[in-house]
């Protein structure tokens, strides 16, 4: 029995022994953080001294005991400022704070496409969850150099002003810049429509607007079969404004899954001037110093690092490209501002709305004095470049000749000539919204203006001539644009068929408005 009892104590004891072994490599060392204060949806956080910048904190509300995450953006001596990402108003001084190791990402995937989502990836449109296929983090370093190739693919708007004179090709970074209610953002839904039976994935940005202007976009994106290739990305106004900040990022990262996939995309961010006013508002509750319009001193790589990740990668990468149509808002016309200028300086070239224009009548109001792209005719197909080189040219002397024809009534013959040649021109360029046109259209109008086949149209009948010219063209010489299309080139048989078609149409026309010509 005494045996038995030994071996038995003897046994226990290794039995405890083992214990104790595992149980110390069990142990784990938690930092666990409190929450001195919070306002203006910035928390004050102490303990966690080896959070990262940018790491997601999970902040456990003592109230109501639900999870608020929170982005660690200020790293102090002593404490931490984190912005938090939803209701701030149900944390208290003293709620505790978990690190989670991770960097703020967002969840990606082709079951995005056709759906509305907020800055972290969470549906808003009623439609269920959405499968995810990978995360990526929002903010990382753009692709360098090497991993490029330059821009000469074209990204047809289908606006005539733009691909004639400003063009986009797919990679580049071409800012729209204006004042409030000149038609930017329509420049932008008319570019993602244009995309319909294209290889291009287009992802819609909304940084702080109204949610019945995003909720009326997404109808009308849905309207012309444009959902089923976009994601829009809406932080409202009424959202917090670390979310307005996080929401380009987060775009860019969902069109980055596609752009390493090889395929073509396009962000537009509806507009970044909201977006550097809530990061100004972060920044001056995390109490950094502040700079010119008190907007911090990092605000301008606040943009930069965001639009560089625009770019056409190298073949070995894949081939994909990511288009970006920042959108800018200016006070008074004034492109001098901090911001305007910041963002000018960033992309490859602007597009600029000008009230005047817009309200009388010359819609879209493309002001083509300032407005340049930087990547030029390499965006452009032969054809295009080959009829649209005199425009620009042609366009901005009739400006300055229609300041200088106010002043004087006796104008010499060739004077009077290219002012109407330029009227007819700008009649040429208005285009309705959400009617954009394929480029061989374009071609086949613009060379008919430019050659001075409009010349006797009066200017009343110039729309007018346009869409019948376009139907006859479609009627009876398909081919020509066909060839315009398929060829990309504009070679001398196809320019001789263009002009039979113009000259046996503009007889037609003359037939059937004689008396509207003759009184004209």
């Amino acid at each position: 029995m005494a045996n038995d009892s030994q071996l038995r104590a003897s046994e226990i004891k290794d039995v405890l022994l083992n214990e104790i072994e595992r149980y110390e490599d069990q142990l784990q060392a938690e930092e666990i953080g409190e929450v001195l204060e919070v306002k203006d949806g910035i928390a004050r956080i102490y303990g966690l001294t080896k959070a990262m910048a940018s790491e997601m904190l999970e902040i456990t509300s003592s109230e109501s005991g639900d999870k608020v995450t929170a982005l660690a953006l200020n790293l102090e001596e002593d404490n931490i400022g984190a912005v938090i990402m939803g209701d701030w108003t149900s944390l208290h001084e003293g709620d505790q704070v978990n690190r989670t190791g991770k960097v703020l990402s967002v969840g990606v995937g082709a079951a995005y496409l056709g759906r509305v989502v907020n800055p972290l990836g969470e549906p808003q449109d009623g439609q269920g969850a959405i499968e995810i296929e990978d995360n990526r983090q929002i903010d990382i370093v753009a692709p360098g150099i090497v991993k490029r190739q330059p821009v000469n693919e074209p990204l047809q708007t289908g606006i005539k002003a733009i691909d004639s004179m400003i063009p986009i090709g797919r990679g580049q970074r071409e800012l729209i810049i204006g004042d409030r209610g000149t038609g930017k953002t329509a420049v932008a839904i008319d570019t993602i429509i244009n995309q319909k039976d294209t290889d291009v994935i287009c992802i819609y940005c909304a940084i702080g607007q109204r949610a019945g202007k995003v909720r009326g976009v997404v109808e009308t994106l849905r309207e012309h079969g444009a959902m089923e290739y976009t994601i829009v990305v809406a932080a409202n106004a009424s959202d917090p404004a670390p979310m307005q900040y996080i929401a380009p990022y987060a775009a860019t990262a969902l069109a980055e899954h596609f752009m390493w996939q090889g395929k073509h995309t396009l962000v537009v961010y509806d507009d970044l001037s909201k977006q550097a006013q809530a990061y100004r508002q972060l920044s001056l509750v995390l109490r950094r110093p502040p700079g010119r319009e008190a907007y911090p001193g990092d605000v301008f790589y606040l943009h930069s690092r965001l639009l560089e990740r625009a770019s056409k990668l190298s073949d070995e990468l894949g081939g994909g490209s990511l288009t970006a149509l920042p959108i800018i808002e200016t006070q008074g016309g004034d492109v001098s501002a901090y911001i305007p200028t910041n963002v000018i300086s960033i992309t490859d070239g602007q597009i600029f709305l000008e009230p005047d224009l817009f309200f009388s009548g010359v819609r879209p109001a493309v002001n083509v004095g300032i407005s340049v792209s930087r990547v030029g005719g390499a965006a452009q197909i032969k054809a295009m470049k080959k009829v649209a080189g005199r425009l620009r040219l042609d366009l901005a002397q009739y400006r300055e000749l229609e300041a200088f024809a106010q002043f004087g009534s006796d104008l010499d013959a060739a004077t009077q000539r290219q002012l109407a040649r330029g009227a007819r021109t700008v009649e040429v360029l208005k285009q309705p919204q959400y009617q954009p046109m394929p480029v061989e259209n374009q071609v086949a109008v613009i060379y008919a203006v430019t050659n001075g086949y409009l010349d006797d149209i009066p200017i009343g009948h110039v729309r007018e001539w346009e869409l019948g010219y376009l139907e006859a063209l479609h009627a009876k010489h398909q081919g020509v644009l066909d060839g315009i299309r398929d060829g990309g080139q504009l070679t001398d048989e196809l320019t001789q068929q263009l002009v039979s078609a113009i000259e046996s149409y503009n007889a037609t026309f003359a037939a059937e408005h004689e008396p509207a010509g003759a009184t004209a």
